[in-house]
């Protein structure tokens, strides 16, 4: 149980407390929890209670990062609390389809920040008590399989990132889109710098895109030496389909030479 008040409405006033019930959840699924409104030492007004889903993104162009929010829900709407009350309010958060993946078999990825913001507010305050708590998120079967994939073929995972944005050609519901970055193998070394992998799930399917770094000795601007130039390759993952030897068929024909300077 995760516990931690990160502000409060002067002395005394009321506190929150926001609770996660499930320890991993999935992308699509629900996540649940409870909030639990503390009352200070005199009676207060509530305008009202929200959970809000928070993603830190990468701003494009720059170093800089935002919280972006993906979902909130409202629980609680105009009402009192009483000095010294104690109130249990449970929550249930439906995620995304789209939503990131923030660990793998329990292991976090670095780089990944998602979570959940309880906020109250309160009327005529100066500043609302509020409580956040990270999530872990575990990937879907068929975004392990791509992951177990690229492990097996001996990539080795660099990082994870959350780009604001959107990826050109493909049906992407929120403002942003999750990479996560692998270290070519040994085999591949000398070709690839690296390989990066998006999901685009859905109830229906899972669409997976792979954005691969290619060493070229000229880029399609121009100049020579040790230049990367970046291939995408778009999927559909299909259950009467290997797509583990997909992937890898895939891999072995981009890195083919594809010219003179390649």
């Amino acid at each position: 149980m995760f516990h931690k008040v990160l502000a409060t409405f002067g002395s005394g006033g009321a506190k929150i407390d926001a609770r996660l019930l499930d320890r991993t959840v999935s992308p699509g699924h629900p996540l649940h929890g409870e909030i639990v409104l503390l009352g200070g030492e005199v009676d207060q007004e509530i305008n009202g209670l929200a959970v809000t889903l928070l993603a830190r993104v990468q701003v494009p162009g720059t170093d800089k990062t935002e919280d972006l929010p993906f979902g909130t829900q409202q629980l609680v709407g105009r009402e009192d609390i009483r000095a010294g009350q104690q109130i249990r309010i449970p929550f249930e958060v439906p995620l995304p389809w789209e939503t990131p993946v923030t660990s793998v078999y329990g292991k976090p990825l670095t780089g990944m920040a998602v979570g959940v913001r309880a906020e109250l507010d309160l009327a005529s305050s100066v500043s609302d008590p509020f409580d956040a708590d990270a999530v872990a998120i575990e990937p879907l079967p068929p975004q392990k399989r791509v992951l177990d994939a690229l492990s097996r073929i001996g990539f080795t995972f660099r990082e994870a990132v959350l780009e604001q944005g959107r990826i050109n050609g493909v049906n992407q519901q929120l403002p942003f889109f999750q990479e996560v970055r692998f270290a070519p193998s040994p085999r591949f070394a000398k070709v690839f710098s690296q390989v990066a992998v998006t999901f685009l799930a859905s109830s229906e399917r899972t669409e997976v895109v792979l954005e691969v770094t290619k060493n070229v000795r000229v880029s399609k601007t121009g100049g020579f030496g040790g230049r990367g130039q970046d291939f995408l390759g778009m999927f559909t993952m299909k259950p009467d389909v290997n797509w583990e030897k997909q992937l890898e068929d895939w891999l072995h024909v981009l890195a083919q030479p594809r010219g003179i300077f390649d």
